[in-house]
């Protein structure tokens, strides 16, 4: 298992807690973007930045993720084209992507896409909250401990 991070819009406080956990489980960690993002000094923790574009770190980060990878990520398209390639997708705020869900996801972000280049005024998302942090902190965790055990028991 790797971790990859689409870094580009992820929450710096998020990023704190995926660098903890990669230095205490000693899972290589990627964070991709199309500009510098500062990293800890870490064998398991590195950055690799792409050129500026549309998609240019999401077309990256699917092109390197493996089956079993994790990539954290609120981006639902990128999402969608982790979990076909059997891959699992962490939302900032918590949220394990699943198969069985993520079409819906995917109606309804181009539903509000459209709306969107329509002219309507949909709002933004919420301010990350102490318990998306949370949320985020702890399933983060199950999945890691999950891959430890698996890796353990061989």
């Amino acid at each position: 298992m790797k971790i990859w991070v689409d870094a580009d819009a992820c929450p710096a406080v998020i990023k704190e807690i995926i660098f903890r956990a990669a230095q205490r489980t000693k899972i290589e960690t990627t964070l991709i973007a199309n500009q510098n993002v500062k990293v800890p000094s870490s064998p398991y923790i590195k950055m690799y930045r792409v050129s500026a574009g549309f998609d240019q770190a999401d077309n990256e980060i699917v092109e390197r993720c493996n089956q079993d990878d994790l990539v954290i990520t609120a981006d639902i398209p990128l999402a969608y084209e982790v979990l076909n390639k059997g891959g699992m997708a962490l939302n900032p705020r918590g949220e394990l992507y699943s198969v069985a869900t993520i079409k819906a996801k995917l109606g309804m972000r181009d539903f509000y896409e459209t709306l969107r280049s329509s002219g309507i005024q949909t709002g933004g998302p919420a301010s990350l909250s102490q318990t998306d942090r949370r949320n985020f902190a702890n399933e983060l965790d199950k999945i890691l401990n999950r891959y430890l055990q698996k890796i353990a028991a061989k």
